[in-house]
């Protein structure tokens, strides 16, 4: 009977282990840790969530890269404009396809920040990262 007992209750946790598990992947924000590393000014940690080829918009200067050139972009721009806080406004879309609005304070100005992201094979990567200055 103890041993029927402890095999239920193992059951049971194993049944809600797995629930806590897929309700936690549902409930991921892919924009969080993007949002931080901006914030962060952290151009490499940053880097780690750009697809493979991206694109990167910063002013009206347009670029289509990989993730290492997009990474380059992104240390100049942080090396000019050393980011003080990053805060996302808005955010929607898709199951496969994402995209937030945010406000960068850096370098003594603000910039909106748009964030595209899409489902590849297994995990969300950054297809499109523009920078304006907000007016």
């Amino acid at each position: 009977m103890r041993r029927q007992i402890i095999g239920a209750l193992v059951s049971v946790m194993a049944v809600f282990s797995c629930a806590g598990a897929a309700a936690q992947e549902s409930g991921y924000d892919v924009f969080n840790p993007i949002a931080k590393y901006l914030a962060m000014g952290d151009a490499d940690k940053l880097s780690a969530w750009f697809s493979d080829n991206l694109e990167v918009t910063i002013f009206s200067d347009s670029n289509d890269s990989s993730r290492n050139q997009a990474c380059q972009i992104m240390k100049s721009f942080f090396r000019s404009y050393t980011p003080r806080s990053f805060e996302i406004t808005h955010k929607a879309g898709r199951s496969n396809m994402k995209y937030a609005l945010g406000t960068l304070n850096a370098g003594g100005e603000m910039f909106v920040v748009t964030i595209f992201v899409g489902y590849n094979e297994k995990s969300y990567r950054i297809q499109h990262l523009k920078i304006e200055r907000l007016n």
